[in-house]
């Protein structure tokens, strides 16, 4: 896209990616820091927000695996961080705050490690002409971080099976992974990147339920649902798409 070399032009695409993706996270590390929002809705912009701003970028880098690996290096530099921050090796008190429950920086090791190891994984193998990526990015950023939001403001109702879950955060969690992956099937659709249907539209809708289902499961909570949503998505998806 900026040069003939497609070395070139995917180092101009990832440095354009890096800025900025670094730009969304820098901002939510502000409003942690200053208490803008509350830290748990504060976390979970940064859960929503990352993942979908990174997908906007994809069509910034070439085609094929040389785009892919590039791309992937975005959120693989976040995994190293995860890491570096997580084991206290670094110190950041705003990019912790921004990303945790209880501002232990052991926290990282955990949700958000597994979170940016999924999107760098899909990334890398999966890449913008597989539905199964868009759907597990949507799922995972767009469709986790609602259920969180709109479970806890209006989650009185309980799931019959999980007394910790809402249907409304259930609900919202298939609505929104569903009308995200249509947004950006669309979206990679007008790029020629893949073919839009109605077919494809059902088969979203499939994947998003099952992984609100999944998400909404006693086990997930326990094993982490950074790892069971992707797990379920990837699974639903390599059978329908």
């Amino acid at each position: 896209m900026f040069s003939d070399n497609v070395v070139i032009s995917n180092i101009i695409a990832g440095g354009l990616s890096a800025g900025i993706t670094g730009s969304v996270l820098k901002l939510l590390e502000i409003t942690a820091t200053r208490g803008v929002f509350d830290q748990k809705l504060n976390r979970k912009l940064v859960h929503i927000s990352f993942g979908l701003v990174f997908m906007l970028c994809w069509p910034l880098f070439s085609s094929g695996c040389a785009g892919a690996v590039v791309a992937s290096l975005i959120p693989g530099m976040n995994v190293v961080n995860m890491l570096l921050l997580g084991s206290g090796i670094r110190k950041d008190d705003a990019t912790v705050k921004s990303m945790t429950r209880t501002n232990d920086h052991r926290e990282l090791l955990k949700g958000p490690l597994c979170y940016i190891s999924v999107l760098t994984l899909v990334t890398a193998f999966y890449w913008r002409t597989s539905p199964i990526a868009i759907a597990v990015f949507c799922n995972v950023c767009a469709g986790d971080g609602m259920a969180d939001i709109f479970g806890r403001r209006f989650g009185r109702k309980k799931l019959p099976y999980n007394r910790d879950k809402s249907v409304a955060g259930t609900v919202a969690m298939a609505c929104a992974g569903f009308l995200a992956s249509v947004g950006y099937m669309l979206y990679f659709s007008g790029l020629g990147y893949i073919e839009a249907s109605f077919k494809l539209v059902t088969k979203f809708l499939v994947v998003s339920i099952a992984s609100a289902l999944v998400e909404s499961h006693p086990k997930s909570t326990q094993l982490d649902d950074n790892f069971t949503v992707p797990l379920a998505v990837f699974l639903f998806g390599t059978l329908l798409f």
